[in-house]
């Protein structure tokens, strides 16, 4: 992510320099800087700490014990889960303290770009931070949202949902498939059609984007599923369908049906 938002500024017309402890393989045509840093952030205007979120905390006091950071600047963090407390190290200084969470994945740095375009940021921190966040969200084309610290756990594991989990779930309905007799090559792609169509409903709500036996009320199905998996695909299938319970009864599904599922997903 680090690199794919010093491309994307890039991009924008931004100068962008990227600092790292040790050597590393840095995309064209980004340059390294190993240290000192102090000489390099001294000349920016906002300083991006793209570290794992473990090692932020070290990253911040780093900054602070080269005398890397002044007054006029602000830095910013990229955690989704932190908050601007993660550099308290820096708070001596009088920088402005945020964070700018990028609500997108990043496999390749060169799809940063295109990928960020359009996407939300959860932007969080003091009142200057705010305000410089909200800006770099503006270069990038980005639509920021903004956070409070207590917030962010919840707004983090949503995004787990939405992505991680997801990908999980594409890699059991995978493996279910090859299960069938499905040809490997052909489990791999068998569901993507299916689940870009799922995400294109999306942008009307969940509700309205649903489809499928749990909103037909349609038990005999959802049994047959269950018969057919295993125990730990099973227990998973009806935590999931139970998760869609309320989804479905707010796009139309009945009370009676719903109770129905429910019964026969908790066998009581």
């Amino acid at each position: 992510m680090g690199q794919g938002l010093a491309l994307a500024l890039d991009h924008a017309g931004a100068h962008v320099a990227l600092l790292a402890r040790g050597p590393r393989a840095v995309v064209e045509p980004l340059a390294l800087h190993q240290g000192p840093w102090a000489a390099v952030t001294r000349a920016a205007h906002v300083v991006l700490i793209a570290t794992p979120d473990a090692a932020i905390a070290a990253a911040a006091a780093g900054l602070a014990a080269q005398d890397a950071i002044g007054a006029e600047q602000v830095v910013l963090h990229l955690s989704g889960l932190l908050d601007r407390t993660a550099l308290e190290s820096l708070a001596p200084t009088g920088a402005g303290l945020g964070s700018f969470h990028p609500l997108q994945t990043i496999a390749d740095p060169h799809t940063a770009h295109a990928r960020l375009l359009g996407s939300y940021v959860g932007v969080e921190g003091d009142a200057r931070a705010l305000r410089e966040a909200e800006a770099l969200a503006a270069s990038l084309g980005m639509t920021p949202v903004r956070l409070t610290g207590e917030g962010k756990p919840s707004y983090h594991a949503g995004a787990v949902f939405v992505s991680n989990f997801v990908v999980a779930l594409a890699g059991v309905a995978e493996r279910l498939a090859r299960g069938a007799g499905v040809p490997a090559d052909e489990a791999l792609r068998l569901y993507l059609p299916l689940l870009r169509g799922a995400v294109a409903n999306l942008d009307a709500g969940p509700a309205a984007a649903l489809t499928g036996p749990i909103l037909r009320a349609d038990a005999g199905t959802i049994a047959a599923h269950l018969a057919a998996l295993g125990d730990g695909d099973r227990e998973l299938y009806r935590r999931l369908a139970l998760a869609t319970l309320p989804v479905a009864e707010e796009a139309g599904l009945s009370a009676e049906g719903a109770a129905r599922l429910r019964e026969l997903l908790t066998g009581r």
